[in-house]
């Protein structure tokens, strides 16, 4: 079974990487931070965010967005970004091959050179024209269940359990 990957280039708030880092704890997704960060590793937001889920994860760091091309040149990589012709929902995840799923930063998205290299796998989330953008952590959310929707929730629990009474 294919991999979820999540790629953080840059990102400038550590309640949003908290935030993302418990969406793959829950997913199963591998998490790809690439530096420079706007904190520290050991910040308490980021920690509270996530909550108990650290153990949970699997990170990568890179020291710049080369480093993690470099490592990851032979993979299909979508970029999420506000500047895209595609909708995310118009793709055709692959199911033979991990999926990895870049965003940018908070303040400044993703490098256009590298949106313009990769136009067939430039992709965003529609809204309303007016507006400038999701925050980071529900585009990474969104994102991330449309391929994991695709690939039919494997190795989730798609029914819940009350806590005090019995479904019918």
């Amino acid at each position: 079974m294919p991999k979820l990957h999540i790629v953080l280039c840059e990102p400038q708030i550590p309640q949003n990487t908290g935030n993302i880092s418990r969406t793959c704890a829950v997913t199963g997704a591998v998490l790809h931070l690439i530096k420079p960060y706007g904190f520290e590793i050991t910040d308490k937001n980021l920690k509270r965010a996530g909550l108990d889920y650290w153990d949970k994860l699997e990170i990568l760091e890179y020291a710049d967005l080369s480093a993690f091309l470099e490592s990851h040149a032979d993979e299909r990589i979508y970029y999420f970004t506000t500047k895209a012709r595609s909708c995310h929902s118009d793709v055709t995840y692959p199911t033979d091959r991990d999926v990895y799923l870049m965003f940018g930063r908070e303040d400044a998205g993703l490098p256009e050179e590298l949106l313009v290299q990769h136009p067939e796998t430039a992709v965003r989330i529609p809204m309303r024209p007016t507006l400038r953008s999701l925050n980071l952590s529900n585009s990474v959310a969104i994102a991330a269940y449309e391929v994991l929707r695709q690939w039919n929730y494997p190795d989730m629990t798609a029914q819940g359990n009350l806590t005090k009474y019995e479904w019918e």
